[in-house]
């Protein structure tokens, strides 16, 4: 989901989505003018720290599993060709 978020989400949820994406790959490029994104899209300031945690949470603990080396589980298929 490096584009757009699915059309299927409301705008609100899109834009969440974008910045999900934004501070995943390049979050020192994040600051004030994404948050005010998230206001104007009606999020409070405590959605967005929350909202900031559980995306900062899901990228750690991706990385320590991937630096580990940690198997998926057998349900789950790789994003990757050859992981």
């Amino acid at each position: 989901m490096h584009g757009d978020a699915s059309p299927m989400l409301d705008a609100a949820n899109r834009a969440l989505c974008r910045w999900a994406v934004k501070l995943t790959l390049t979050p020192g490029a994040c600051g004030g003018d994404d948050v005010a994104e998230l206001r104007k899209h009606g999020f409070s300031d405590e959605q967005i720290v929350h909202g900031a945690q559980v995306i900062g949470y899901f990228n750690y603990i991706n990385r320590i599993a991937d630096g580990l080396g940690v198997d998926l589980e057998p349900e789950m298929k790789p994003e990757r060709p050859g992981t």
